[in-house]
This record gives structure tokens, sequence and C-alpha cells, in this order.
């Protein structure tokens, strides 16, 4: 896969991928977030990542053989390989309906949480 160019969509909260010699895809932030690279460690499970339905990519930069770096405004930024990208392209419903099932099973949420300070 070769990616010809990324858009931003924030009115719809999602990344538009135009790729090279096939039709442009749509990932939403959250789902981009949510399954953000890790370090893969065969002895523990990547944590579930909870409460980024209102979470908004700021940037990506290009970071050239490795990929690109997304950064998102919760603070967090990985590096994104083109092969990543595209494996989240193809397994997006088969990700995305076991990622809601571990919610469910959690008792986590989607939902963004309010932090409250007492002053």
């Amino acid at each position: 896969m070769s990616i010809k160019k990324f858009i931003i969509n924030h009115s719809e909260k999602s990344l538009i991928i135009n790729v090279v010699k096939s039709k442009a895809t749509t990932l939403t932030f959250e789902y981009l977030r949510v399954f953000t690279p890790s370090i893969n460690n065969a002895s523990k499970p990547a944590p579930l990542v909870t409460h980024k339905k209102l979470v908004r990519l700021n940037a990506i930069e290009n970071i050239g053989k490795h990929g690109y770096r997304f950064i998102f405004d919760d603070q967090h930024s990985a590096i994104y390989s083109t092969e990543y990208i595209a494996l989240l392209i193809k397994e997006h419903d088969q990700r995305w309906q076991h990622y809601l099932t571990e919610l469910q099973t959690s008792g986590h949420s989607r939902e963004a949480m309010i932090n409250i300070t007492q002053l």
C-alpha cells in the first residue's frame, strides 16, 4: 500500500487516507487512537484504551521510512507504519467489534471523562 495523502476531517472526527491505485478510506480518530501501535509484549496483552470517543487528531508528521507520527489532543503520539495502517484498514470491522465487546465486558466506556478538581 502506498499512501498518497491524508486529510484530517475535524467536523467528522475522521482521517481520510488516499491510497495510490485504490479508493480512499476513512478511519475515525477514536479508532486510530484506540488501536495505537504499541510495543508487542507476548507476556502481556495490550491495555484496553477507554474514554476516547471525543479524541482529536491534531497533526501527522512524516517520519520517512518509519511511517507517520499521529499526534492526538490527549497528549498521545505514536508512529504508525504504512503496513500497520493497511492492517487497521483491512481488519477495521473485526477489530472494532472486538473492542466494543471488550469495553462492555470490562464495564468501561467510550465516552470522555470529565475531570473535576476541587479548588
